[in-house]
């Protein structure tokens, strides 16, 4: 397998579980460094790596009222600061080739939405920043057919790349994680991350908002890191419930340290015991 580095995080190759977390969106200053300074607190603890995440917007909205961000300039300072303050990597999204090379000056790993898995242009803009390149798995894309993307953004040079599973569409408004995509794009050669928190959406089931299953949250991760995942995604709001983006899926930011120490010991076991 392809080790990824980020900073002085690894990815892969055996490495202990990585963990990236952070609200959906920048909502403003006050809470994303607030929810940022917490959570490097129980990375510290549990002695977790730890990648702090935050859309500095939200391009594809279930709704055209839906929040879309607080604005470019002023959401890529709020992560800049986090990052120079905490002294931690900072992952977002990019939604276009135009975005890639703005955020790269911030971000440390820049993200593909699921929607847009596979836009090549969009895939090669953000390999040629040099940044480690996450791809979320589209809900329609089989496992195996991730080698193609993966490959788009390897075929500018870069091999920093890392596959996120987040559900696949059973039906309408429903998502569902099929825990073997996640050995077949291990088996591609990638270090591969569970998205713990879009996975428990339910897209579309709001009326106009997507709703979601957070109660899930905890299963699903667990069994993820039974499986062997290099790092463990997870939205996270002090208050969800007045979360501008995805608030029926970000898990509470009180419940996180519980599910660290959880996923900690697992992986902890997997790794040792199973030779992953």
């Amino acid at each position: 397998m392809k080790k990824v580095e980020v900073g002085n995080i690894r990815f892969g190759d055996g490495n202990p579980l990585v963990l990236i977390a952070g609200p959906c969106v920048v909502e403003g200053r006050e809470m994303v460094v607030r929810t940022a300074g917490r959570i490097q607190k129980v990375a510290t603890k549990h002695k977790v790596p730890f990648i702090f995440k935050a859309s500095y917007k939200k391009a594809n909205r279930t709704s055209g009222r839906s929040f879309i961000g607080i604005g470019t300039d002023e959401a890529l300072h709020i992560l800049e600061e986090v990052k120079k303050e905490f002294g931690v990597p900072i992952l977002t999204d990019i939604h276009s080739e135009a975005e890639a090379a703005v955020a790269a000056e911030v971000a440390d790993v820049l993200q593909i939405p699921a929607f847009l898995c596979r836009q090549t242009e969009l895939l090669h803009a953000a390999g040629r920043t040099g940044k480690a390149v996450n791809i979320k798995k589209g809900q329609f894309m089989a496992p195996e057919d991730m080698k193609h993307q993966a490959d788009k953004v390897a075929t500018t040079g870069n091999k920093r790349v890392l596959l996120t599973e987040r559900g696949s569409m059973f039906g309408y408004h429903n998502l569902v994680v099929d825990i073997r995509s996640l050995a077949i794009m291990r088996g591609l050669g990638y270090p591969v991350i569970l998205d713990a928190t879009h996975s428990v959406q339910l897209p579309g089931a709001g009326g106009g908002d997507t709703a979601g299953r957070p109660e899930f949250i905890f299963p699903i991760a667990r069994a993820g890191v039974a499986a062997g995942i290099d790092g463990l995604f997870a939205e996270v709001h002090p208050d969800p419930r007045r979360a501008l983006s995805d608030a029926d899926s970000q898990l509470r930011l009180d419940l996180l340290e519980e599910l660290v120490k959880q996923v900690v010991a697992i992986d902890s076991f997997v790794k040792q015991k199973l030779d992953i």
